[in-house]
């Protein structure tokens, strides 16, 4: 796996250093990056351009730069958690929710920021302008349309009353195929990490770089999964057999991560609201 300098830093402030306290010394970071075969000039770039982003706030305490959360990464981070860790299984009531814009020629930004925030609240695209969801999203398409005035965007709840085309019309807003094949990789994959013996007895460093592995590669799902009701999923879907395998790794390797990085970082990680629910998406993938 190929890791990228700045999703470690935003994951592992996630993950981690948001539960010790929010802030840790530059060299602190530099040897926890370091674990991942990072150098320490890319991470003082990459913290370099997040702090300009507006993500992280600096101090100095003596020599040392110390880097700090600010509050809309914070807000952004417990955001992108519940979008991995909460999952949403709903019995299907037989409606879509549909959104509908219309954007000017001129705005063709507008038009790719509605893209972006519909996907990202699991929204699947019908046609160019019309986007579907199972679930009721009624509230979250309103608060997009008043984000963007000077687009029209309506919401609208409707069905079609026959379960046939229901799952048509699934099977023609996110491509379940290609879905399901890599949530059955992604099983293959991680099936033998599933230890509960083996991970309490891990070494730290080797959980903290698994644990990171598999959210790296499931962090992805959240973005492409519509988490479709049980009455529109292809027979054998694996999607919630994946959820399941990613919570009880996670889960099992957490303790001797977390006492990894507190060794580093010479305070306790807490654990957060949950065992499991520590860790985020990268917030650069953020709309």
């Amino acid at each position: 796996m190929q890791w990228k300098p700045r999703a470690l830093i935003l994951d592992l402030f996630g993950g981690y250093l948001r539960y010790a306290g929010g802030e840790v010394r530059l060299a602190d970071i530099t040897e926890l990056l370091a674990v991942f075969d990072v150098e320490p000039a890319t991470v003082r770039v990459n913290l370099s351009r997040l702090r300009k982003e507006g993500w992280f706030t600096t101090r100095r305490v003596g020599r040392e730069t110390v880097y700090a959360l600010t509050p809309h990464l914070l807000e952004l981070l417990d955001e992108g958690r519940a979008r991995i860790f909460r999952r949403r299984d709903e019995d299907w009531a037989g409606r879509w929710t549909m959104a509908i814009y219309q954007v000017p020629e001129s705005d063709r930004a507008v038009r790719e920021q509605l893209r972006k925030k519909l996907a990202w609240h699991g929204f699947g695209q019908l046609s160019p302008s019309t986007w579907l969801s199972p679930h009721d999203l009624m509230s979250e398409v309103r608060e997009i349309a008043a984000a963007h005035p000077s687009a029209k965007v309506d919401a609208l709840s409707c069905g079609t009353g026959d379960l046939r085309v229901d799952r048509e019309l699934a099977a023609r807003c996110w491509d379940l195929e290609e879905l399901g094949a890599d949530y059955r990789l992604f099983i293959r994959t991680y099936s033998a990490l599933n230890d509960e013996v083996r991970n309490a007895r891990s070494d730290g460093r080797e959980a903290l770089v698994d644990r990171m592995r598999i959210i790296g590669d499931f962090r992805r799902f959240p973005f492409r999964d519509p988490y479709l009701p049980r009455e529109l999923q292809p027979e054998e879907w694996p999607s919630g057999e994946a959820y399941r395998l990613f919570g009880a790794v996670h889960r099992q390797l957490g303790p001797a991560a977390s006492a990894f990085v507190s060794g580093i970082i010479g305070q306790t990680v807490g654990q957060g609201e949950e065992v499991v629910a520590e860790q985020t998406l990268a917030v650069s993938e953020r709309p």
